[in-house]
């Protein structure tokens, strides 16, 4: 992490969620060539494999992961998704063959996602620059922050002998690769940027994900700028030198003004108050 920070430190960029935007551009280019040589390859043979192998290897690493994501809900408030994880974990540990087989959806539990990156973000957090990490891929500098605890959350993490914790870890990034093998296929054929169009896709999902799909509307200033504003809340441009500032069309009211007479100077009974205009 030291290292990276001395790396990053010297890569500069002009946009604002991307400071580091050359060093990212460069580890992008090495995750995508071990991609293109070892993963993508892996998960292509990978879903060639049946359909319930494919089903049933998913389903066991979901329902290791609605255990942590059961505890990230609780943690952001959530209590009934939290509770509602905990009942899916424990239906599919049990009835479903150790994770094999989705029980808790045909109970209809909803399966849910968090991480601890979330419930940051819901704790208040900003998400910081956008980073990319070797191997690991698209990240931000608070989700950096809760991979340490993503992964100690993480049932898999802690399995033992280590050689079978690799091997499921191995099966499980390339059964993760393979689901989105069409995805990405149209992404290399679509996009002119593929930096640019992964690296938006991200930090769009990450908000949504944060705020459960209703993000907040993007204010003025964080897309282009602050504007001094007038009462009306249209942008004023200062005047330039030499000329007045822009006006309304319509012209201004003329003043009026009110002469009240007293009641001895032969108005009615009470004083009568007469309006002149000018």
């Amino acid at each position: 992490m030291l290292a990276a920070a001395v790396t990053l430190a010297g890569c500069a960029s002009t946009n604002p969620r991307d400071p580091f935007e050359q060093f990212n551009r460069a580890m992008f280019r090495f995750n995508d060539a071990v991609d293109q040589a070892a993963v993508k390859p892996a998960a292509e043979v990978y879903s060639t494999l049946p359909t319930f192998v494919q089903i049933g290897v998913g389903n066991f690493f979901g329902n290791l992961e609605d255990g942590w994501t059961a505890v990230n809900n609780l943690l952001q408030g959530k209590l009934a998704d939290g509770m509602s994880d905990v009942m899916r974990f424990t239906f599919n540990s049990t009835f479903g063959l150790g994770g094999l087989l989705d029980i808790g959806t045909e109970a209809g539990l909803p399966k849910h996602r968090e991480d601890f990156g979330q419930t940051l973000g819901k704790w208040g957090v900003k998400p910081g620059p956008y980073i990319v990490l070797p191997i690991l891929g698209s990240s931000t500098l608070r989700d950096v922050v809760a991979i340490p605890v993503d992964a100690q959350g993480d049932l898999w993490y802690n399995a033992y002998p280590v050689r079978v914790r690799n091997f499921g870890a191995a099966v499980r990034v390339i059964d993760q690769r393979a689901i989105v093998l069409d995805a990405s296929n149209l992404v290399e054929e679509a996009a002119l940027d593929r930096y640019q169009f992964v690296r938006d896709g991200y930090l769009q999902r990450r908000q949504s994900k944060v705020y459960d799909g209703d993000p907040p509307e993007t204010s003025y200033e964080f897309d282009i700028g602050p504007s001094s504003m007038d009462e009306s809340g249209v942008a004023e441009q200062s005047p330039v030198k030499g000329e007045q500032k822009a006006t309304s069309a319509e012209p201004d009211p003329k003043p009026v003004v009110k002469v009240e007479q007293g009641a001895g100077s032969g108005a009615d009974a009470g004083g009568v108050a007469k309006e002149v205009k000018q």
